[in-house]
């Protein structure tokens, strides 16, 4: 009768599971509530490797958390106090099975972790033999650079100066989305994003693209996709930047090859020709920077 019981104790937690798992879940459930819905999937060639990564590690996660649950609770009855007991219960030294349990079944985790997010990474990370985009972009206190660079003949380079996101007068912070920095990246083409700073810390993130870098004084990083659907899609620095570090947004289009052409075009016609460099940065601090030495009166 008591082994009965016991069993009735130890199921409640598994039927609670599998209640839960039965349930069925919503698409931002499904998508492991990252950013994005059913109409922005597979927005690059990346998403939906992450997204798998996210939610199977979520995965594996509640399923050992509910047998840890389990088990929890199912020793807290079967071994509780019963009435009339006094005393301490028999105590055991070491259960060597047991601790060689709990010793590989998380080594085994760590490790199953680490070898799919390598994996991931490293195809994330694969740098493009020959892209067909590749734009510099500087982050700076508070707005974006981009340098659209001509492989071919970098003299016919073109770039876009921006500012930091500009709230509205009397409309409770709502910004105006039309004067916002705005990268234009073809679809379907294999872009290259070389990332700098000109000043502090940044960090580089188009939300639905489920990815971001930072964007380090002194050091250029990179990133590697292929832009899948045409839209337009909300960035924003991920990086404490200082005051305004929460205007400091972009937006990014992705349009067709010929639009993305005729928006290059635009920028020839407009004198924007040429790269926005380093001569630019605002950061002292760095060894190739010299700050300006004035004399002392004891030199004098």
């Amino acid at each position: 009768m008591r082994s009965n019981r016991r069993i009735r104790w130890a199921a409640v937690p598994v039927a609670v599971g599998l209640v839960i798992a039965l349930a069925g879940c919503s698409q931002q459930q499904l998508n492991g509530w990252l950013p994005g819905t059913e109409e922005t999937k597979d927005v690059t060639n990346h998403t939906s490797r992450v997204v798998g990564l996210w939610t199977t590690s979520w995965i594996v996660l509640l399923a050992v958390g509910l047998i840890v649950w389990g088990l929890i609770i199912w020793a807290a009855i079967v071994y509780r106090r019963r009435k009339g007991q006094t005393g301490l219960p028999v105590q055991m030294r070491y259960n060597m099975p047991l601790e060689i349990f709990y010793t590989i079944v998380p080594l085994i985790l760590v490790l199953g972790f680490f070898a799919f997010t390598a994996k991931d990474q490293a195809a994330i990370e694969k740098p493009f033999a020959q892209p067909d985009a590749t734009v510099h972009v500087y982050g700076k206190r508070w707005g974006w650079d981009f340098n659209y660079i001509n492989q071919n003949d970098p003299s016919k380079s073109v770039y876009y100066q921006g500012i930091q996101a500009q709230e509205e007068e009397n409309a409770n912070g709502a910004i105006d989305e039309s004067q916002l920095p705005t990268l234009y990246l073809p679809v379907d083409k294999k872009v290259k994003i070389e990332l700098d700073s000109r000043d502090v810390d940044h960090s580089f993130w188009v939300i639905d693209f489920l990815y971001k870098k930072d964007m380090l004084p002194g050091k250029t990083n990179y990133e590697y996709f292929i832009p899948q659907k045409i839209g337009t899609y909300q960035g924003k620095c991920a990086e404490l930047c200082g005051e305004y570090h929460s205007l400091m947004l972009f937006q990014v289009k992705v349009v067709s090859s010929s639009d993305y052409q005729a928006y290059l075009d635009t920028l020839t016609d407009q004198g924007k020709v040429g790269l926005l460099g380093d001569e630019y940065n605002t950061n002292t601090n760095q060894p190739d920077n010299k700050a300006p030495v004035t004399a002392s009166s004891d030199d004098k």
